[in-house]
């Protein structure tokens, strides 16, 4: 039997809309690519910095890191105070798509892993596109990241649509296997190039 075509969007962000990368901000910091890269995976990690995704205050976060690297205080703090600086603008390829889909007038919907109080930040990078959302489900404010089951059921319970009405975009392919896993119709995300075809493949646009 022909499995039915989705009839919304569930888009990630983080990279799939807007490019995030602390490198862009740590480069301007240190000036040795070594030094970089020394900070980047031993100190601010990317496995700490998820526990901000999961809701965790930065300065809860942050002093215990601070007491380990005391030397690093100021580096430390610059991942919220400077977090803005991580981001770039919309993701052309992406941000035409969005468009070509409200213009359709397809439900569209977020699911970030992004900590609650850097959302509104990263909205302000492009409302023109995020105003097109009917909804987005952050895990800051939800407390669970992708790819935990839970934060998929919390999306079918706030669109009101089962997992086969949705096409789910992520550049992660663990969190596309959770999905897949409840039914999601899937696009790993690993060439802007080819989201449009991906969307249109799906009969969408």
């Amino acid at each position: 039997m022909t499995r039915p075509r989705p009839r919304a969007v569930l888009w990630d962000v983080g990279n799939v809309i807007v490019r995030w990368d602390p490198r862009a901000l740590y480069a301007k910091i240190f000036k040795e690519p070594a030094d970089l890269d020394r900070f980047l995976s031993h100190v601010c990690t990317l496995d700490w910095h998820v526990e901000h995704d999961r809701g965790v205050a930065f300065a809860d976060n942050a002093a215990p890191l601070i007491a380990r690297f005391p030397e690093y205080a100021a580096e430390i703090r610059a991942w919220d105070e400077r977090f803005d600086e991580m981001l770039s603008r919309p993701i052309p390829e992406t941000a035409a798509v969005i468009e070509a889909l409200a213009a359709r007038d397809t439900p569209q919907f977020a699911l970030t892993n992004m900590p609650q109080s850097k959302w509104p930040g990263v909205q302000a990078i492009s409302p023109k596109h995020f105003g097109l959302f009917r909804d987005a489900i952050v895990s800051g404010d939800e407390g669970v990241i992708k790819p935990d089951r839970r934060i998929y059921e919390i999306v079918l319970a706030r669109t009101g649509l089962s997992a086969g009405d949705l096409l789910f975009i992520d550049d992660s392919a663990a969190n596309i296997a959770a999905a897949e896993a409840l039914g999601f119709h899937t696009h790993h995300f690993t060439d802007p190039a080819r989201v449009r075809d991906a969307v249109e493949a799906h009969g969408l646009i």
